[in-house]
């Protein structure tokens, strides 16, 4: 399969209506994660527009995929008893009176997710003009000159509008309105202030040696008597409720300390110190109904322990020490409940000459029109994309398959893994920025000397005795995500045939690979030569069906299979 070069540069806008996008992903998730056996269950059949396929009492006109799917929805089409319905409700009503019972609640979970999902791409089409401008006004024209911590904040504020990879209602928020998303939200790049809870010294956990911010308020800068220690909230967790988890505590009626939101929406960047981010529970739901973002307690000292580990790694393969940058998340605070904790992200020092930009932001449309990809690739690359996208693969590989040596595997996706692009001394110097390192899975068999760090983790899913949970997540997170999106991203945008930008991956992860020497064969088997993949089923683990329904230990980590690209990939 390949895709025709297209030398225009701009960035490839759909054109179709938002509810068609939108419903065409659904069908195209529903089939990938085979609900009601759309996948393993249809027969392929070929009508006059195209091929379909046909299974029970449903019927889905399908194209070839590639990527986590060998068929995807060609159209917002679906057939019931042959009756067409094109309207996303009653899609996803035809779908929800054929599924089990016991699942007809998730099913209707699922439905309002969409229509959160839908208003918000409509939000969107209307905002988008005006907030590109405005970003282009404050920073210039050029993503390749928006340099800094502050300035960095604009290309989440970009990579806000993207469809997520995988989940199809992922730009949907629960609960939350038109108005909540202007004033909080990253796509519209707002600065407000936070909310503080004072509570008796007693009632907080903290961790971290190093002293808090010479702007960290006390209870008299928030207008309260008396004595206590304060805890940053959210605007829109905020709620005379809070006070009551913790006795002693009450919610300050002043608001301190102005922020904007990162792509996260929950980490907020403070504007007076942007290298400094707090993450905050925020009492909503995305991708998925169960994918609550909330900070429960142990995933902080999670973080921190992962983050501890991969210093320990990094000292042992010092190749790594100036290439691969890790934000510190060492000082974190906690009243024991998920909706009372922070977390006190530091970014590394040095980047205010530098383009700071996550992955999630590559294929975003810059105010011009263009990619930010392309505008990075003009001013580091000499406009040659691919080669952008290759340095970027050679020092992302390179570092996973390293860390899988040591069993490890990190959940550091597209949002959680940034680029950083600077020039010292007129030459073109590229490192990657990591955090959010409280997802990942270990195989302890392979630590070695750094076994004692897997009992730091307060997740006891993290760890085990098996290559499987860490190949599955190599696969889905650096593979798909990070690296085979990309590459068919640039297929789509006409920057490379579909079959040299994979062959392109498929050689340097296997370059990678063999860096390693054996302790690469469990990669090289899962990933380089297997017949499928495994891929996230998001919608299915995460509001479809329960957890005893899906079985799924972890909803992020709950997966199906699809076509193995790289194995099909030729340089």
């Amino acid at each position: 399969m390949t895709a025709a070069v297209r030398p225009a540069p701009e960035a490839a806008e759909d054109p179709a209506d938002p509810a068609d996008r939108l419903t065409r992903r659904v069908l195209a998730a529903l089939h990938r994660e085979d609900v009601l056996g759309l996948r393993t269950g249809g027969l392929l059949e070929q009508r006059a527009d195209g091929p379909w396929l046909r299974g029970g009492r449903l019927a889905l006109p399908v194209a070839e995929d590639g990527f986590q799917s060998r068929w995807t929805a060609r159209r917002p089409l679906l057939e019931l008893d042959g009756r067409p319905l094109t309207a996303l409700d009653e899609v996803l009503a035809a779908v929800a009176s054929l599924a089990d019972p016991r699942d007809r609640d998730g099913h209707a979970a699922f439905a309002e997710e969409c229509r959160q999902a839908l208003a918000t791409m409509r939000l969107h089409r209307r905002a988008r003009p005006g907030v590109l401008a405005a970003l282009a006004d404050r920073f210039g024209p050029d993503p390749a000159d928006w340099t800094g911590p502050t300035a960095s904040l604009g290309f989440d504020t970009l990579a806000a509008y993207l469809d997520h990879p995988v989940h199809p209602a992922g730009l949907g928020r629960a609960g939350l309105t038109e108005d909540h998303l202007r004033a909080h939200a990253p796509e519209f790049h707002p600065a407000f202030e936070l909310r503080w809870l004072v509570l008796p010294e007693r009632a907080l956990t903290v961790h971290g040696t190093g002293p808090l911010p010479a702007w960290w308020p006390t209870p008299a800068d928030l207008g309260c008597t008396g004595r206590g220690l304060t805890l940053p909230v959210h605007p829109l967790t905020a709620a005379p409720e809070l006070a009551a988890l913790v006795p002693g505590a009450h919610l300050a009626e002043r608001r301190y300390l102005t922020v904007r939101p990162t792509l996260s929406m929950r980490t907020v960047a403070v504007v007076q110190d942007p290298s400094l981010h707090l993450k905050l529970p925020l009492a909503t739901s995305t991708l998925g109904l169960r994918n609550r973002r909330t900070i429960k307690p142990g995933s902080l000292v999670d973080g921190a322990a992962g983050q501890r580990l991969l210093a320990a790694v990094t000292a042992r393969e010092p190749r790594f020490a100036g290439t691969v940058l890790h934000a510190d998340e060492q000082c974190f605070a906690h009243a024991g409940h998920e909706l009372l904790a922070v977390l006190l992200r530091r970014q590394p020092a040095g980047l205010d000459e530098a383009v700071t930009v996550p992955l999630a932001a590559l294929l975003a449309t810059a105010p011009t029109g263009r990619t930010v990809l392309d505008h990075l690739a003009d001013r580091f690359h000499g406009g040659d994309v691919l080669h952008l996208y290759d340095d970027l693969l050679r020092l992302l590989l390179d570092w996973h398959t390293a860390l899988f040596s040591y069993g490890i595997a990190l959940e550091a996706h597209q949002q959680n893994t940034s680029l950083v692009l600077d020039r010292p001394g007129g030459r073109t110097r590229l490192r990657l920025l990591l955090k959010d390192d409280d997802g990942p899975r270990i195989n302890t068999a392979r630590l070695g000397e750094l076994a004692s760090y897997s009992h730091e983790f307060d997740d006891a899913r993290i760890s085990g005795t098996d290559d499987r949970p860490v190949t599955d997540l190599f696969a889905t997170i650096t593979g798909h995500l990070c690296t085979g999106s990309l590459a068919f991203g640039l297929a789509e945008l006409g920057r490379a045939p579909l079959a040299h930008a994979l062959g392109l991956l498929r050689s340097r992860l296997a370059e990678a690979v063999d860096r390693i020497g054996p302790a690469g064969a469990p990669l090289r088997a899962a990933l380089l030569d297997a017949e499928e993949l495994p891929v996230k089923a998001m919608v299915t683990a995460g509001t479809l069906l329960s957890k005893e329904r899906s079985g799924a230990a972890d909803i992020n980590k709950h997966y199906t299979t699809g076509p193995n690209y790289l194995r099909a990939a030729t340089g």
